[in-house]
């Protein structure tokens, strides 16, 4: 039901927007009649209510139509667009639950020094840039600046595209030069990520160090790493898996300025090009992908709860 709403409120939104594909699409001496035989061609001479019709019931049947700028199915476009996507998210998505936890436990056990908020300014700071001016920060100081400055080769990393446009790379520097390529797109993720999770992480751990528990392992004896090692992010860890699988779709669709900047060809970049190109079926199917991405991470958020959350299962 939650899938239909939205599918159909963005087809609905899609089709009021100003713009017609058939006049994008045609060459600049093109004639009036050529544009209405091309809209003919895309079927976008019925009704909008008989387009819907038909594009539900391909939908029901897994076909979600072809691109009107790339005539290929849409399927194939999207399926090309997502692994990269993916692989950034997933890598960046690691990078950002690792180093944002580690980061607001380091400020909810140095609270009272000047430690957390140094922490602070800095997290906030990432946090509010916006993705893109960092992206474009990165690219200054390790591409251009590395090579101005005399960085080591090591330090010089690529900034646009997979991999080397030449191609002459196989095997073993194959993949060493595509996480070249990786490094400062899933940086710029993965910072910006990393900060909202050391926000939550901070206020998560710092409740939890001043429960009775942990007042009760200290006077023990426990070192304190060994209380928020194995006790305190313990106990934290349930919400913050919950954080992480919702954060999944939010990374995927969200690197739109990201993959543009750098010149990743994944969803961000498929979907930008498809809007201003006013490519109704590849901005429905992604729709229909994003969408379905967040009903699973809810889903599996639900699923896993009880995994990290033994007292779950207690209280249910």
């Amino acid at each position: 039901m939650l899938l239909w709403l939205v599918v159909t409120l963005t087809f609905v939104l899609v089709r009021l927007a100003p713009g017609d594909p058939a006049a994008i699409l045609v060459p600049p001496t093109a004639t009036p009649e050529d544009a209405a035989r091309l809209r003919v061609e895309l079927a976008l001479d019925a009704p909008v209510a008989v387009q819907y019709v038909r594009w539900m019931s391909g939908l029901l049947r897994g076909d979600l139509g072809e691109s009107f700028s790339q005539r290929r199915p849409v399927t194939a476009v999207l399926g090309e667009a997502l692994p990269i996507s993916l692989g950034l998210g997933v890598a960046s998505l690691a990078l950002t639950f690792i180093v944002g936890v580690a980061i607001g436990t380091v400020q909810a056990a140095r609270r009272r020094s000047v430690v957390d908020p140094i922490l602070t300014v800095l997290t906030t700071s990432v946090y509010a840039a916006p993705s893109y001016w960092l992206a474009l920060t990165l690219i200054a100081v390790f591409t251009y600046g590395a090579t101005v400055w005399g960085f080591p080769p090591a330090l010089r990393l690529p900034a646009f595209g997979v991999r080397d446009p030449a191609g002459g790379t196989r095997g073993l520097a194959s993949v060493i030069d595509v996480l070249r390529h990786a490094i400062l797109p899933v940086t710029v993720l993965a910072a910006v990520g990393a900060a909202g999770i050391a926000r939550y992480a901070r206020s998560t751990v710092a409740d939890l160090a001043g429960s009775e528990w942990v007042r009760t392992a200290r006077a023990k004896g426990l070192r304190p790493r060994g209380i928020y090692g194995r006790h305190v992010l313990a106990n934290a860890l349930p919400p913050l898996i919950v954080l992480l699988a919702l954060s999944l779709p939010g990374v995927v669709a969200g690197s739109v300025f990201v993959e543009s900047v750098f010149a990743w060809p994944g969803m961000g970049r498929v979907m930008v090009v498809a809007i201003t190109s006013r490519d109704y079926p590849v901005v429905m199917g992604a729709t229909v992908l994003y969408a379905a991405l967040v009903i699973l991470a809810n889903l599996a958020a639900d699923l896993a709860l009880p995994l990290v959350d033994p007292r779950r299962d207690h209280d249910a």
